[in-house]
């Protein structure tokens, strides 16, 4: 029989079977890699990195802002405005840090608890007046009450829950899961072994 005339399936140069095998390998290398790259973006977005798709993590993540006024050690008001509140100002919350109340929220006749003055001194000696750097985690950025949830750095590069739990004028808080549980159970463990502030 003529070499052109020759079955069809005998031309090939592959045996029998090994065209569907083929694709059935080429379906599931599209599968492992749409699998790893959305891996991918959980990961990026567990770090953070994708905070900025975010309209708290456009706003606010890895910006620096003027401190307008101090509430108490744990709360400030940023000279941004808020986009949730339509207010000029940002009211933000410390992240992982718990300071003393200067007044009860439900009652504002209650005296301020122990160590709440000295609290909100520190952070307005630290803070008010002055620009500092927020940085949001991609777990929550804002509590019950609708403030903002972060972590200020000073201007210094210095942290102002780390400063608060090294006087002894803050307990660590576990409430928000954050990137620095460990090393706020490290500072406050150190305050309490010097009995400063909180721990006599």
């Amino acid at each position: 029989m003529p070499a052109d005339r020759a079955n069809p399936r005998q031309r090939s140069s592959f045996p029998r079977g090994s065209r569907s095998r083929r694709l059935r390998w080429v379906g599931r290398a599209r599968t492992l890699a749409l699998l790893a790259a959305l891996a991918a973006l959980s990961a990026a977005d567990r770090a953070g990195w994708l905070l900025a798709d975010r309209p708290d993590g456009e706003s606010y993540h890895l910006i620096s802002a003027h401190v307008v006024r101090v509430i108490d050690g744990d709360t400030i008001e940023v000279e941004i405005a808020d986009h949730i509140h339509k207010t000029a100002t940002t009211r933000v919350r410390l992240i992982g840090v718990d300071c003393p109340e200067t007044a009860h929220p439900s009652f504002s006749n209650q005296p301020p608890q122990p160590f709440a003055d000295e609290a909100a001194a520190l952070t307005r000696e630290l803070v008010d007046g002055r620009v500092v750097r927020l940085r949001l985690e991609p777990q929550g950025t804002r509590d019950a009450y609708g403030r903002l949830l972060a972590h200020v750095d000073l201007e210094d590069g210095t942290s102002l829950a780390e400063q608060l739990l090294m006087q002894g004028l803050a307990r660590r808080e576990d409430r928000w899961n954050h990137s620095m549980l460990m090393r706020y159970r490290q500072l406050e463990l150190a305050a309490r072994r010097a009995h400063r502030g909180l721990w006599p």
